[in-house]
């Protein structure tokens, strides 16, 4: 009978790949370059952390997987790989995938990171082509349930709540347009948080048969036309042409 402690996790939807391991007991991590650079590293990555840890793909409960959103690359990497992964488990006869929301999974670590108390969580995530995946979590009892649906949005128009917790890695490229009151934590989704989530959601029934490893995508379009690359460049031209000029 397998431990359904024993998960396999990744997320490449970011810059940073991260993988994680657990028996149930202890947990094997690895971090290494994300998105279209993952493609190249990630099943190395996750055989050498089954190796170390002397555990084969059929002994686990599910693979998790960050489904998105974040980069399109980065996550047709992972649903291809935990769907090969997880239809190779038990000599082709297969094993369940768990997919995650990344933004889920960064919420999860802010709420790790963060003292005991914090109820409300925003995660955020750098979409590029200057807008962020924005999802809000509220936190029970050290479970998160999502409020709303995540958005894509500019950051300008973040609603900006004075008694929740902002977390991500948008801090830095949008510094002068978010508001400078916010409690913020920068981090990034990590296969540990994924670890942390994955026994609760199982046992909820949200792990699926291989053939569902299927990306989020919030955004259609994944890039700007040369056309609009020039109107964002003007508008930040402008922006700091403004800022530069002093008030009669």
């Amino acid at each position: 009978m397998l431990n359904n402690g024993k998960f396999l996790a990744f997320d490449t939807s970011t810059d940073v790949m991260s993988v994680a391991l657990t028996d149930g007991d202890s947990v094997w991590q690895h971090t290494g370059p994300g998105g279209a650079k993952a493609s190249s590293t990630l099943i190395p990555a996750v055989l050498a952390l089954l190796a170390e840890a002397n555990l084969a793909l059929g002994d686990l409960r599910a693979i998790a997987f960050g489904r998105g959103p974040g980069s399109f690359s980065g996550l047709r990497t992972a649903c291809a790989v935990a769907q090969g992964l997880a239809y190779g488990a038990n000599h082709g006869s297969g094993i369940d995938v768990l997919p995650i929301d990344t933004l889920m999974a960064l919420a999860e670590e802010a709420r790790f990171q963060s003292p005991a108390g914090v109820q409300s969580i925003t995660a955020m995530l750098d979409a590029r082509m200057d807008e962020m995946y924005v999802q809000r979590y509220e936190s029970h009892n050290g479970l998160l349930s999502p409020v709303g649906r995540c958005e894509l949005i500019r950051p300008e128009n973040l609603p900006a709540d004075e008694n929740g917790l902002f977390a991500g890695n948008v801090f830095d490229v949008y510094a002068d347009r978010l508001p400078t009151s916010l409690n913020q934590r920068t981090c990034l989704p990590t296969a540990s948080a994924m670890l942390r989530l994955a026994p609760a959601l199982a046992a909820s029934g949200h792990c699926v048969n291989a053939a569902l490893a299927l990306p989020l995508y919030v955004r259609d379009k994944v890039a700007l036309t040369t056309d609009e690359r020039a109107e964002v460049s003007r508008g930040k031209l402008a922006a700091l042409a403004m800022a530069a000029t002093p008030l009669a």
